[in-house]
């Protein structure tokens, strides 16, 4: 069906291409008036220096003087009766008393060149709310709904609601967050998640609003509305970031006010006591003027935000959401890392990593897999889906279950084909199970007076484990994993059975056993974990080269879960067996010391220590509402390798910081200098203060190239690199 409606489509029906949406130079106010005070500018300038009369120049200066100088005089003016001292206000009281006392040239041209500095920091602030904006064009403004009929209509994206389904032609951008239903596909979503190359979808992947459909067609179901959507979601965040302002910039305000009254009292003094010793009038006003000028704090002003800005806009278009610039500006503080395990370092979703079949179940591993699969499809435990999933992987065939029944913390029990099977915590099932048979298939039932799947509560984290964000391998709270690999229990294991032996080993690589019984005898050993993250080992060892401490690993996993995995990603220093406010103790213990820590987690039981940390981030996609909320930042796409690049990023972003503020305060400094002990002219002093301002502004918006990213990203390899070669790396 949906290949013929793709060929009944004329290309006039195609959407039309999306174009990032990018502010034009001549839609600024502030670049037409600077233009208009340019082009009055020039002609003027020409006709004085040659010597024509004052009526054919004076005219064009005075359109210079309006055209440049109306704009920021009203908003001083403005600024000044809410009792706030604008230094655009005194930018244009210096013209107009160059003006007054019949230096017209030097007047308008600090008007022409502090408008056109003027239209540049808009031009620059524009491009950075449009580098942001734009992800909002990626979107496409209409869908294509499906009726409950099948039928199609084309409505608006802000008509879609959760549960909608749309149909997404090859060639489409997609046009909301949703989850496909039919249909295989590859999406280009490297504007949301940064991924470079096209990713595979089918039934049950999850898509995102914005990304461009390859060659198959989908049909999605919508997950979020518009207003929800991960793309609205980074504009609404970045622009809320920039309301929040930096601690470096809140300092500098704080004192901008007591500087500029200071600056307007020097000015005065500059001017009058000359005077009052029989000075010269022209030139003590020159002075003061220029004084006023040079002095005045703009590019110390501009030093600060931009840069963070330009990081954070950055951020965003590679699916990093920062929250506010001073969560930007303290990711480059940091000083050690603390990373959560589950859904962090590891997949939030478990897989199964092998299957021990039993010396006499008469089962392959097939067998044992499809049967375990079959009574655990109706079930949506975490641990359920991924004993199912690793059956489809497999091709394998599941029959349909009856009597299907389950106990929380125990397992779930079905008829398949007329075998009795149970599936769920060896304790649980094995306490009441008959040993495997001499003879393959002896169906003997249960002895025991009853059911083997009893009501046991010591086993009732060990089905829970993956659902409460901690590892499969269970928790340390969990009495089955501390009596099997903590305890003596683990040590008293008969060697003579092989069930028990079976479990024991699964538990002891790290993983969750799952006890696989049919008709009452043990068949097989399921080994259930979530696998490691791509990157993580690199991510940890560029992150421990960042900090100059090795990253720690706070987890409430058993401390053997935890070791395996710390070995395997380079971790050293490991505190197993956490909860929650054990996390925070640990956290605020360094805090304590002087230590700014970066927490990464994910999970419920992550936000306390999350919001306990100098800096938290959050892993997005599988992250709850909580944490997502308490985090500084989210790491939308789920790459761990996104963290070194942000703290990478952050910290070259407080580089340009320190590098305005120098060459803010040394332009500054030269310029009064040059104007108290020397003869600064006016015109020069102009382009010395607002070249600086010009040069600070640009300077911080180097981060918003695209190559900004990439480059955080590769300095984060080059530390692991070179933890690696040196030998600071523990992992394989």
């Amino acid at each position: 069906m949906s290949a013929e409606v793709i060929e009944e489509r004329s290309p006039a029906d195609a959407p039309p291409p999306v174009r990032p949406r990018r502010t034009r130079v001549r839609e600024l106010p502030e670049v037409r008036w600077a233009a208009l005070a340019t082009a009055a500018f020039l002609p003027a300038l020409a006709l004085d220096l040659t010597g024509a009369p004052a009526w054919l120049w004076a005219p064009l200066y005075a359109i210079c003087y309006a055209a440049g100088g109306w704009e920021p005089g009203l908003a001083g003016l403005r600024a000044l009766r809410e009792r706030t001292l604008d230094v655009d206000l005194l930018m244009v009281v210096a013209a107009l008393g160059a003006a007054a006392i019949g230096q017209f040239l030097d007047g308008a041209l600090l008007i022409v060149i502090f408008a056109v500095s003027g239209a540049l920091e808009a031009f620059a602030t524009r491009r950075t709310a449009d580098s942001v904006r734009g992800l909002l064009d990626l979107a496409p403004d209409t869908a294509t709904r499906l009726t409950p009929g099948g039928a199609e209509e084309r409505v608006d994206v802000s008509a879609l609601r959760v549960g909608d389904t749309v149909f997404v032609r090859p060639g489409e951008r997609l046009p909301a967050d949703g989850t496909v239903r039919e249909g295989t596909s590859d999406v280009q979503q490297a504007g949301i998640t940064g991924e470079p190359l096209p990713v595979d979808k089918g039934p049950g992947d999850e898509v995102f609003a914005g990304t461009l459909n390859g060659t198959g067609a989908l049909r999605v179901t919508v997950d979020r509305d518009a207003s929800e959507t991960v793309i609205a979601r980074i504009v609404s965040m970045v622009e809320e970031a920039s309301e929040h302002k930096a601690p470096g910039q809140l300092f500098i305000e704080r004192i901008e006010q007591r500087y500029a009254i200071g600056m307007v009292a020097a000015t005065l003094a500059l001017f009058a006591i000359p005077l009052a010793l029989g000075a010269e009038l022209t030139e003590t006003l020159l002075r003061a003027m220029t004084f006023m000028i040079v002095a005045s704090p703009c590019a110390v002003v501009l030093a600060t935000m931009p840069p963070l800005l330009s990081a954070i806009a950055t951020c965003g278009r590679n699916g990093v959401l920062v929250k506010s610039a001073a969560a930007m500006e303290r990711l480059g503080g940091i000083t050690r890392v603390a990373l959560d395990k589950t859904g962090t370092l590891t997949e939030a979703s478990a897989r199964v990593r092998g299957i021990r079949v039993l010396p006499g179940s008469g089962l392959t591993e097939h067998e044992a897999l499809a049967l375990a699969a079959a009574a655990e499809r109706p079930s949506e435990h975490p641990l359920a889906r991924a004993v199912v999933a690793a059956a489809e992987e497999r091709g394998l065939r599941l029959e349909p279950a009856a009597d299907f029944g389950s106990a929380p913390g125990r397992g779930v029990r079905a008829l398949i084909a007329g075998r009795t099977v149970q599936v769920g915590s060896p304790l649980a099932l094995l306490d009441g199970a008959m040993p495997p048979p001499e003879r393959p298939g002896d169906p003997t039932p249960p002895t025991g007076g009853g059911d083997p799947v009893r009501t046991d509560v010591a086993n009732e984290s060990s089905r829970r484990a993956t659902a409460d964000d901690t590892a499969p391998a269970a928790t340390a709270d969990d009495p089955i994993r501390t009596a099997t690999t903590d305890g003596p229990a683990h040590t008293a294991v008969d060697q003579d059975d092989p069930v028990r032996v079976a479990v024991a080993e699964v538990e002891d690589g790290g993983a969750t056993a799952v006890a696989v019984l049919v008709d009452g005898r043990p068949a097989a050993v399921l080994a259930i974990a979530a696998p490691l993250r791509a990157g993580a080992a690199e991510a940890v060892a560029a992150l421990g080269q960042l900090t100059g401490t090795p990253p720690v690993l706070l987890t409430g996993d058993n401390k053997r879960a935890a070791a395996r995995l710390g070995e395997e990603v380079g971790i050293t220093d490991i505190r197993a067996g956490l909860l929650p406010q054990d996390k925070v103790a640990t956290v605020r213990g360094w805090e304590d010391t002087g230590e700014r820590v970066l927490m990464v987690g994910d999970g419920v039981n992550d936000a306390p220590a999350l919001a306990a940390a100098h800096t938290g981030v959050a892993m997005g996609r599988a992250g709850s509402a909580l944490t997502l909320e308490t985090a500084d930042a989210v790491v939308v796409r789920d790459e761990l390798a996104a963290v070194p690049s942000l703290v990478a990023l952050s910290r070259r972003a407080r580089r340009l910081v320190a590098q305005n503020l120098v060459i803010a305060c040394v332009c500054i400094g030269a310029l009064v200098v040059w104007d108290l002990f020397g003869h600064l002219p006016l015109p020069l002093g102009v382009a010395g203060h607002e070249g600086s301002t010009v040069l600070v502004g640009l300077n911080g918006l180097r981060l918003l190239r695209t190559s900004a990213w990439p480059g955080a990203a590769r300095t984060g390899r080059r530390a692991a690199g070179s933890e690696t070669t040196s030998g600071g790396s523990s992992h394989p």
